[in-house]
């Protein structure tokens, strides 16, 4: 029986890219997200390997809940879930920020991975097994000017790793999680509310990461042996020294 992967955010960027590097291996997959068509388009491109779609928002706890009761049995038995669904919004020093931004950020980021990770750990728990990869970010381990609440949201990401690693041992459920540095995505374009020429600016004068290599990373994560927990991988390109330290030339 194939193995069952649950990726939020599989619309785009690292999510979608982690979908295409799993089924590749094998996996069967439920993939989330707030774009239908975006995963219908994704599915159609996976086939034949068994796609089930979850449309909702991580930041909608009932609509989480609701999403996980309804599937169907045969994709019932999540053996790795991929919490990547997050964001930022936003890039302004503390005093300037916008509150909504905060709260887009914190219910994304940290409220939607506990929800996501909340129901579907009944199952993972009964069974005495699985697999969870938390997507986190350098800016997590480091914070950097004007990157407050992101950087809060992604440190929280951290500790949270660390405290399910630790509660969930007894259960014989791995945690583990990926810190990306700058991974050329629709990330900065969400951060900077649709300013394309920002967006790009951020990404010239070296390589990034591209979602391909994060997935790799995971890829790699979830297809170790069962006595095997890759539990921290900090993933920069080789151009970057720091959260906020590039060398473009």
């Amino acid at each position: 029986m194939k193995k069952t992967a649950f990726i939020t955010g599989a619309s785009s960027g690292i999510g979608r890219a982690t979908a295409v590097a799993l089924a590749k291996s094998g996996f069967q997959l439920v993939i989330t997200g707030r774009r239908a068509e975006r995963l219908q388009e994704l599915a159609q491109e996976l086939a034949p390997t068994p796609v089930h779609i979850l449309t909702f928002d991580v930041r909608d706890r009932a609509a989480v809940e609701a999403a996980v009761a309804s599937l169907p049995t045969d994709f019932q038995a999540v053996d790795v879930l991929v919490n990547n669904a997050g964001n930022a919004h936003g890039l302004a020093p503390i005093q300037d920020g916008e509150p909504n931004d905060w709260d887009l950020m914190l219910d994304g980021n940290v409220k939607g991975l506990l929800y996501v990770s909340r129901a579907l750990l009944p199952g993972m728990t009964q069974r005495k097994q699985g697999h969870i990869i938390n997507i986190g970010s350098i800016a997590g381990l480091e914070a950097y000017a004007n990157g407050n609440v992101y950087c809060a949201s992604k440190a929280a990401v951290h500790a949270l790793t660390k405290g399910m690693r630790i509660d969930l041992l007894p259960q014989h459920i791995k945690v583990a999680e990926v810190n990306p540095g700058a991974v050329e995505t629709e990330f900065s374009e969400v951060r900077f509310k649709g300013d394309s020429e920002r967006a790009a600016k951020v990404y010239q004068g070296y390589e990034p990461l591209r979602a391909e290599d994060v997935a790799d990373v995971i890829h790699f994560m979830v297809t170790r042996p069962p006595h095997v927990n890759v539990a921290e991988v900090l993933l920069l390109p080789a151009a970057q020294g720091a959260a906020t330290l590039i060398n473009k030339e």
